[in-house]
């Protein structure tokens, strides 16, 4: 559906999210950078704990567009879509994340799996069905091979298996679901990862472009986090070294005496999968009281 194009009140700014694949993913980010969105079953329009937001749930795929066209300030979508729309827009922040992992995904080039091609160029006059036709169209004339790039509406890695087409380009995060299929890939057509976009002229505007900030800062802050505990022990002075020694640190510990004690409390940040095997540890060097604490944002 699309937003509504009336003009938003000063000391709003229109947000985009997506929907599908990626909502639930970016609510859960949004959730631990302190905005709180409510999704009704049927409503375009989100509720968020912010009246300095006004929020528009949209498909993905349109989100640049409607970014780039002033529909919306700002959006969040990924950057195959912005760069298959050719959305004219500035990119604010890289927020790597998706609905599996922390990392960036791929639309890879895939053939049959027990087929002959093992090269781009053996698919000259062949044809090759995606959801992101532009960008694949555009990447083969790079590679100077001329292929037949056909549009698929889903369930693409199924379009080889019925004959209508020689290849797939698809978006992968581990390249179970193709290899699934009986489909091997052969190259990488694009690598994405999703952004935080704002239109151009919402930026000239003091509020918009501050609020902007505040939305990448937050965010990216809340995936800095991700994996990460921060753990807090109390350790005799003798035994402070030995302690710090064992610590993996963002940088040196804190380290602050208690009251009237030769004691010190410590006070770090370290990845959740270390924390299992590092307390034992601590305990051996002679730290006591250790506590394990979540992080929502890291600054």
């Amino acid at each position: 559906m699309t937003p509504s194009p009336e003009e938003a009140p000063r000391g709003i700014l229109r947000l985009g999210i997506p929907k599908g694949s990626l909502e639930q993913a970016t609510l859960e980010l949004f959730a631990r950078s302190g905005w709180k969105i409510t999704v009704g079953s049927r409503s375009y329009f989100p509720g968020v704990n912010d009246p300095e937001l006004s929020l528009t749930i949209s498909r993905a795929q349109e989100i640049s567009r409607y970014v780039a066209d002033g529909v919306l300030d700002a959006g969040i979508t990924g950057r195959d879509w912005r760069l298959e729309n050719g959305s004219d827009v500035e990119v604010v922040e890289e927020l790597v994340y998706s609905k599996v992992s922390a990392r960036p995904c791929r639309w890879v080039l895939a053939v049959p799996g027990d087929g002959p091609v093992t090269e781009v160029s053996q698919l000259a006059g062949r044809t090759v069905a995606t959801e992101l036709p532009g960008v694949t169209g555009r990447w083969f004339a790079g590679k100077g091979v001329d292929v037949k790039v056909e549009f698929s509406w889903g369930a693409t890695e199924a379009k080889v298996a019925a004959g209508l087409a020689d290849a797939i380009v698809e978006v992968t995060e581990t390249g179970s679901t193709i290899k699934a299929h009986g489909l091997r890939i052969i190259d990488e057509v694009l690598v994405t990862a999703t952004e935080l976009l704002a239109n151009r002229e919402a930026l000239k505007d003091p509020f918009k472009k501050a609020k902007i900030g505040q939305l990448a800062l937050l965010l990216k802050a809340a995936l800095a986090a991700e994996g990460m505990v921060g753990i807090k022990m109390n350790v005799r002075e003798a035994d402070v070294d030995a302690v710090v020694d064992l610590l993996p640190s963002l940088r040196a510990p804190t380290v602050a005496h208690l009251y009237r004690a030769e004691w010190l409390s410590v006070e770090t940040v370290v990845s959740r999968n270390v924390v299992r095997d590092l307390i034992p540890r601590l305990l051996s060097r002679g730290a006591e009281g250790i506590i394990e604490y979540p992080l929502n944002k890291m600054i």
